[in-house]
């Protein structure tokens, strides 16, 4: 009798210590499930996992160029900074780049060598390769630099005065940007796409240059008239830009509203792009660090970082 007694204690015993550990466990999967729902809470919704291998590809507003400190890591003819757009994404994302942006670089560069001892850009983007950013196109025809020393060389003839630039060349910079870059971008597109296919590709706009009308003379030696003229020519690149993108399946990174107001007339502490006379860059006509950082904030949230 006494043995089956001390038998149902140990038996009670058992049962209440299984009860205890069963307990236990409960309130352990209680607080991981309390946990994992203050971490979901905390993280932004619908927000996209850093990328794990990050690639810069294009030109000078890519590459910063003109704003110090320059990236000594870089090729010297490319003029990159480290404060360049894609380092800003970088930084905010906490992943490493590979940045590969050069000044200068036209669509032809991402294929070919720019410089002796610079591959061509698209080496660097591989198969396993998640996110690419890049501006490309404003090289193309000389789109920016030929349409800006044209206009400005002819404008300083008639001390500002009239759109000589406009009556003496017409639509021959758009046609160029509608019938050569547009072809010469979404090739590119493509081309990236072809390498990286699971990755997100992100190219964006350019910012405005030139203020909807009147210019800055002094800064910007362009005739009054022929600031429309130049405005133009610059909404339509970003136009051929925005269609490749959306023929190809990548982000357009769309600039026009944020960066108005803040083109090269604006004044020293508001804008995004340095004029060619009077500014803070080593490279005139380019963004400055503020406009880089603007340019990383739009691409950020076109991508939904």
């Amino acid at each position: 009798m006494q043995q089956h007694a001390r038998h149902s204690h140990r038996t009670t015993r058992t049962t209440r210590t299984t009860r205890t550990a069963r307990a236990a466990l409960a309130a352990l999967s209680a607080a991981a499930v309390a946990a994992a729902a203050l971490v979901a809470a905390a993280a932004p919704a619908g927000a996209t996992p850093a990328p794990d291998r990050y690639v810069a590809l294009g030109d000078s507003y890519s590459a910063g160029s003109g704003i110090l400190p320059a990236d000594l890591r870089a090729p010297l003819a490319c003029l990159r900074s480290t404060l360049s757009y894609p380092h800003v994404v970088a930084d905010r994302l906490d992943a490493g780049v590979v940045d590969v942006t050069c000044g200068g670089a036209q669509t032809a560069d991402l294929t070919s060598r720019q410089y002796p001892g610079v591959a061509p850009q698209l080496d660097a983007v591989t198969a396993d390769t998640d996110l690419v950013t890049l501006t490309i196109g404003g090289n193309d025809n000389s789109t920016f630099i030929g349409a800006l020393l044209a206009c400005g060389s002819i404008g300083a003839l008639t001390a500002g005065h009239g759109n000589p630039c406009e009556r003496t060349y017409g639509d021959r910079f758009t046609r160029q940007v509608e019938e050569s870059t547009y072809p010469a971008v979404r090739q590119a597109l493509e081309d990236i796409r072809a390498r990286a296919p699971h990755a997100r590709v992100a190219i964006l706009g350019y910012p405005w240059i030139v203020p909807q009308e009147k210019g800055c003379f002094a800064k910007l030696p362009v005739a009054a008239g022929d600031v429309p003229y130049l405005r133009d020519l610059q909404a339509t690149l970003n136009r051929v830009v925005e269609r490749a993108a959306d023929e190809t399946g990548a982000t357009f990174v769309d600039l026009a509203e944020r960066s108005e107001g803040r083109d090269a007339c604006a004044p020293a502490g508001e804008r995004w792009v340095e004029p060619l006379l009077f500014g803070t860059n080593v490279v005139p006509v380019h963004p400055n660090a503020r406009g880089e950082s603007a340019m990383a904030d739009a691409a950020l949230d076109a991508l939904g970082y």
